[in-house]
C-alpha cells in the first residue's frame, strides 16, 4: 500500500505514522502538515503545506494512494463553534474532497471521537460538528470510508500530545494506563492499536463504517 497521513505530528497521528513504517506491506508514507516530523525513513516523504484548504499547488503530488488515515483534529475546549467547525470540517472536508476527486480507489479512515453525534441535533457543540463531518465524509466517492471514535488513548513508543497540559496528565497517570486497558477494553486504547486496527481496515475493510472502541481493540 501507498499512504498519506494528515496530523502526523499530533500524538495520534504520530501512533499511526510509526505503524505504517514499521509495516512491511506499506510501501510508501507521504506525510502532508504545516511542520516536519523530524522523522526518518527511507519509506518516508514529507511536504510542507500551509494552506489545508487549497491543494492546487501540490496535486500532483497525492495521486496514485490506496489509503488516507486523517488524523488531524483539535480540542473544542475554549473555541466558538464558528472557529471550530472551520478546523474540524472545513479543513477535513477540503482535504478528502480533494483526495476523493485524485484518489477514486482510495480508503480514507477519519478520527474522530467517542460521543460523536450523527443526528447532529444534540446539545454538544464539538458532537454535532464531528457527526456533520463524518457524515459528509461518508458521501464522498471514495472506494470505502471509515470513521474511528476513540476514547482515551494511550500514548505508547515516544507518541507524545502537543498540548502541554494534557501532556503533563499522561505523565503523571502514566502508571494507570496499561491497566485501565486490560480492564476497560471498551473505553481505552493505545496509539499502537489505533495505527494498527487503521491500516487493518484500510486494507480488509469493516463491517460497520464507523467504528467505536470496542470495534478498534477488536482489531
Amino acid at each position: 500500500m501507498q499512504v498519506i497521513i494528515f496530523g502526523a505530528t499530533g500524538m495520534v497521528g504520530q501512533g499511526v505514522l510509526r505503524e505504517c513504517l514499521v509495516d512491511a506491506g506499506i510501501d510508501r508514507v507521504l506525510v502532508v502538515g504545516r511542520s516536519p516530523t523530524g522523522v526518518r525513513n527511507a519509506k518516508l516523504t514529507e511536504i510542507i503545506h500551509d494552506d489545508f484548504l487549497d491543494y492546487s499547488a501540490i496535486e500532483s503530488q497525492l495521486t496514485g494512494f490506496d489509503a488516507c488515515f486523517f488524523c488531524l483534529g483539535v480540542s473544542s475546549i475554549g473555541m466558538s463553534e464558528e472557529r471550530y467547525r472551520h478546523l474540524t470540517y472545513d479543513l477535513t472536508l477540503a482535504a478528502a474532497t480533494t483526495l476523493a476527486r485524485l484518489n477514486p480507489q482510495m480508503i480514507f479512515t477519519y478520527v474522530t471521537g467517542a460521543g460523536t453525534d450523527s443526528t447532529e441535533q444534540g446539545p454538544r457543540m464539538w458532537a454535532r460538528i464531528k457527526g456533520k463531518t463524518e457524515n459528509d465524509l461518508l458521501k464522498l466517492p471514495f472506494k470505502g470510508a471509515y470513521m474511528f471514535r476513540p476514547g482515551a488513548i494511550q500514548p505508547l513508543h515516544g507518541a507524545r500530545s502537543k498540548t502541554a497540559w494534557v501532556q503533563a496528565v499522561y505523565t503523571a497517570t502514566w502508571p494507570l494506563w496499561s491497566v485501565l486497558r486490560r480492564i476497560s477494553p471498551r473505553l481505552v486504547t493505545s496509539t499502537e492499536q489505533m495505527g494498527r486496527a487503521m491500516i487493518r481496515v484500510a486494507r480488509q475493510g469493516y463491517p460497520r463504517k464507523v467504528l467505536e472502541m470496542e470495534d478498534i481493540n477488536s482489531l
